[in-house]
């Protein structure tokens, strides 16, 4: 182990025997060291005040304070890097997850649901690495906003448009999915690097802010206008030649695989392709957005000081994939412009939909 000081973590859940559970796995790992517990919500402000841990794992179903208000106080007392840990199982808690994503958590894990000792201990060193990951992210305790909206790409027109997200993704997509309107000519497929079983839970929360309709695509399905395209659990979503979504079991990597889905797009497309590669850690989307760009599409990527994380769009950057850092404010409006002909955006929205 190098000099540098454990990461300081404070684990919140009101079982005393899963509280025990987390520190011990998460103590394993010589780069953490479990600094307070706390049973309920009230609790956990509180620790959060007086402890300042660099990481908190916070349960959602807690008694007093539930958990996305527990963060929401956190995050305005005390800023702290959130990871919510939470039983899939329950819808509730399922989509209590998603309100602590928008009052400021990072990401979203399952608990375990496994008897065997080594599969929890896996699972324990898989939650270990995503705590150390989670140190290095720089704590925000408000979303950096920008209202300044790069011209979009002249002449541009596209015929589907594919995002992909993965660390902040969802507040993300939340913003921009807000701002698009009902109307919108072309389908959206997202690639939103998540934990198995929250999938669903994650189309509930977009429909509610929304007026598109998001679902989860089904494989052989003609993609619609209008509509937002999100694969099932453990899935990539891509698209075939003839247009139609197609599901392929994860091979391992981040999932769902942003490359997968924007590469797709560009080999049934080319330059009627758009993509976007918004906040996360990593790579992913760096590849298939060159892709698109090399078809001669439309790419863009989210810029530094709107990102939660600002990896994986500056891969994208780095690899020339795109040429443009834009604020998430500016997203909304870029794809509206790359949808609609250059001769309708003066009057009108124009005819869309999918097509070669």
């Amino acid at each position: 182990m190098n000099n540098r000081r454990p990461i300081r973590v404070l684990v919140v859940d009101d079982s005393p025997t899963m509280a025990n559970t987390l520190t011990a796995l998460l103590t394993e790992d010589p780069r953490i060291e479990v600094v307070g517990r706390a049973g309920d919500g009230n609790r956990a402000v509180q620790l959060a005040r007086l402890l300042r841990p660099d990481v908190i794992t916070m349960d959602l179903l807690l008694p007093g304070l539930d958990g996305p208000s527990a963060i929401t106080a956190i995050m305005s007392q005390a800023p702290a890097r959130v990871l919510v840990v939470s039983a899939v199982a329950e819808q509730r808690g399922v989509d209590l997850g998603f309100q602590a994503m928008s009052a400021g958590a990072l990401e979203l894990i399952g608990k375990p649901n496994v008897t065997n000792v080594e599969e929890l201990r896996r699972w324990g060193r898989d939650l270990a690495h995503s705590v150390c990951l989670m140190a290095e992210v720089p704590v925000i305790s408000r979303r950096q906003r920008a209202n300044v909206v790069t011209p979009p790409p002249i002449g541009a027109r596209v015929d589907v448009f594919g995002v992909v997200a993965s660390t902040g993704g969802p507040p993300a997509l939340a913003e921009l999915l807000s701002k698009l309107p009902k109307d919108l000519p072309v389908p959206l497929l997202i690639a939103q690097h998540i934990t198995v079983g929250f999938t669903q839970g994650m189309v509930r929360w977009l429909s509610q802010v929304t007026p598109l309709t998001v679902d989860v695509a089904r494989d052989g399905e003609r993609l619609e206008p209008g509509r937002v395209y999100f694969p099932l659990d453990g899935h990539d979503l891509l698209v075939d030649p003839a247009g139609l979504a197609r599901l392929q079991r994860s091979k391992g990597g981040p999932c769902p695989n942003g490359d997968v889905l924007l590469a797709s797009l560009a080999s049934s497309f080319g330059r009627r392709s758009g993509g976007v590669v918004l906040t996360g850690m990593g790579e992913d989307g760096a590849r298939g957005l060159l892709a698109i760009r090399k078809a001669g599409g439309v790419t863009f990527s989210q810029d530094e000081a709107t990102s939660v994380v600002y990896g994986m769009p500056r891969a994208a950057l780095e690899i020339h994939a795109t040429d443009q850092g834009v604020p998430l404010a500016s997203v909304p409006e870029l794809i509206l412009q790359s949808c609609i002909p250059p001769n309708f955006r003066a009057g009108g929205r124009g005819e869309g939909g999918v097509g070669r």
